[in-house]
């Protein structure tokens, strides 16, 4: 609705952007309106219901118009409305960073259960998340784990940019937290050689000839998506340099795609004393997990 010459109600506005989403394609048309309305008009979900009927102000009525274009031309939900949530979080997120979803949940949850058998409730560990984008994987860790110092890596100048926002906005865990820009390895200062408790990583992991969705395709970050002919570029690294950062029951955890799971816990235990693979809520094979990184490979 572009013209604000007439009153109208958010319930107008909810049904007019479930029109114009189901118009464009849109596969959840209701639930994307819904989302929209809520956040142009300031509502929490709860409250969504009780203000339907209320006039919308003329500056609102501009930035509903706004976010039904943006997401009407495809662009992710996510990105139109700057934030998304990931486990306890609210994260600032945009088309700098990849959107959180719910695999790297699982991860989290698995990284986190790690830590507790390293001491974690009961002494400081070191964190280190590589190729950090939003924060989602370091600032979860350093929010349910109160003893973690976290360390965020990027090699993206505007990722980190967008995870120091979130850390930010993070409150008193946020000061646990601290960040570096630099590839992988290349970030991490000398002093965490041989002290890092757990080493995290939500690598790009997908072959480059994979045809994507439109919607990531065409928004997402590329760099953070693709990695080499089968996409274990990064992983492999990622396994053979570990080593020397983790102290010696230290623990690494990627997420990786199912059908990469087999050659990366072979590589991976060829480099530490245990490797296993996890599995995510869906079944499918999600994270390596390897820990005690073998002394011979250092």
């Amino acid at each position: 609705m572009s013209s604000s010459d007439q009153t109208v109600t958010w319930r107008e506005l909810l049904v007019e952007a479930t029109q114009t989403f189901r118009t464009a394609g849109i596969e959840q048309p209701a639930m994307d309106a819904r989302r929209v309305v809520e956040q142009a008009s300031g509502a929490a979900p709860s409250e969504l219901l009780l203000l339907l009927d209320d006039p919308v102000t003329e500056r609102a009525l501009g930035s509903f118009d706004a976010m039904v274009q943006r997401r009407s031309a495809g662009e992710p939900l996510q990105y139109v409305l700057g934030a998304w949530s990931f486990r306890s979080l609210d994260l600032m997120v945009d088309s700098r960073v990849l959107i959180p979803r719910p695999e790297t949940e699982a991860v989290v949850e698995i990284a986190l259960a790690e830590l507790d058998l390293l001491g974690a409730q009961e002494r400081t560990c070191q964190v280190v998340d590589l190729g950090t984008g939003s924060g989602a994987i370091g600032l979860s860790i350093a929010v349910e784990r109160v003893r973690t110092q976290v360390l965020l890596t990027d090699r993206s100048e505007d990722a980190l940019r967008v995870a120091g926002a979130n850390i930010a906005g993070l409150g008193r865990p946020g000061a646990r937290v601290s960040s570096r820009l630099g590839s992988w390895f290349d970030a991490l200062p000398n002093d965490l050689l041989a002290k890092v408790d757990l080493m995290i990583s939500n690598p790009p992991y997908i072959p480059t000839a994979v045809v994507l969705p439109e919607q990531v395709a065409d928004w997402e970050p590329a760099g953070a998506l693709r990695s080499g002919p089968d996409g274990t570029d990064d992983l492999r690294l990622l396994i053979d340099g570990a080593g020397e950062w983790l102290q010696k029951d230290g623990v690494l955890v990627c997420e990786l795609s199912p059908e990469q799971a087999a050659d990366m816990l072979a590589l991976a235990q060829s480099r530490f004393r245990d490797a296993r693979i996890e599995q995510d809520l869906t079944g499918k094979d999600r994270a390596l997990v390897a820990r005690g990184p073998d002394l011979r490979s250092r």
